[in-house]
């Protein structure tokens, strides 16, 4: 057991014996009292954190660098928006047989695949804002259609699209593949 220790002070020439413990244990409670009102400030619903982090996205949107972004930008395309700005990715303009043209960021050494890969999240994206179609069967997609860049197929997965000649803002084709009987 703990024993009691008493100190003896002297205030205004009046001598006092405060017990030790005691003094600790108020220390201890107002500490918890203030870590008690820290938390009940600190606790916020999940929705107002949510609307304070996305008040906050949309001053960052503002930015001129980023103005090009939607409001309900993910942190892959605030990268990629940033690698642009400091010449380390590029802009693929991929032309829909509707007309669309949809503006890919990839690296500057990308692949054909990373290409691909990326015409997939800038769907999956459009998609998920628009609330369109839930599933698209990719596969499908890679067989029926193809990549064509002045005339040429990007047919090799491997290669990298600036060894076919592709540079910032070129534009990309995607078109239906021809069967082959």
């Amino acid at each position: 057991m703990m024993e009691e220790q008493s100190r003896d002070t002297c205030v205004g020439g009046v001598e006092t014996s405060v017990k030790v413990e005691e003094v600790e244990e108020e220390k201890l409670t107002e500490m918890a009292a203030l870590d008690a009102e820290e938390e009940d400030e600190e606790a916020l619903p999940h929705s107002e954190i949510l609307d304070i982090f996305e008040e906050g996205l949309a001053r960052l949107v503002q930015d001129p660098l980023l103005c090009d972004l939607p409001i309900q930008v993910t942190l892959e395309e605030v990268n990629s928006q940033i690698a642009l700005e400091y010449g380390q990715a590029m802009t693929v303009r991929v032309l829909k047989a509707d007309g669309e043209i949809m503006p890919i960021v990839v690296v500057q050494n990308a692949t054909v695949l990373d290409l691909k890969k990326a015409i997939r999240r800038f769907m999956e994206l459009k998609q998920q804002r628009e609330g369109g179609v839930k599933h698209v069967s990719w596969r499908y997609v890679w067989r029926t259609y193809q990549l064509v860049f002045q005339g040429e197929k990007l047919e090799d997965d491997k290669m990298r699209i600036k060894d076919y000649g592709i540079r910032n803002r070129d534009e990309v084709t995607f078109m239906k593949r021809l069967r082959k009987k």
